[in-house]
């Protein structure tokens, strides 16, 4: 992806600007929805290392297989608390629209925030 290309997190704001700081590591995100949007931008520009690092060590998998055949397409935030962050995430499955919903928590650790895992 270009550095001046529109982020895929919606922002509206060039990737340079928003998620990719957070991606190359010279900004850290300073909220759960910051932090949300760059975890969708990570995935959409597939950018695991990203996701893994910003995974609790807790919940997270032991390794994140990419997925060839889905393409991220868009990022809607419905409603966010200090720790938590509701959205809704549409993609293409080998051309087949899809969406996935999911209400996510989020911890404050050392200083940094990271993914803990989907409500239940």
């Amino acid at each position: 992806m270009s550095l001046q290309q529109t982020c895929p997190c919606g922002s509206g704001a060039t990737y340079d600007a928003c998620c990719g700081r957070l991606h190359r590591g010279s900004a850290t995100a300073v909220s759960a929805v910051e932090l949300m949007r760059a975890r969708y931008a990570a995935y959409a520009v597939d950018d695991l290392d990203y996701v893994f690092r910003t995974w609790h060590p807790r919940t997270r998998p032991d390794a994140i297989e990419p997925d060839p055949a889905l393409t991220w397409t868009g990022l809607e935030i419905v409603d966010s608390g200090e720790d938590w962050v509701e959205f809704v995430a549409s993609y293409t499955r080998d051309g087949v629209a899809g969406e996935r919903r999911e209400r996510s928590t989020f911890e404050l650790r050392r200083g940094d925030w990271v993914y803990v895992g989907e409500d239940a």
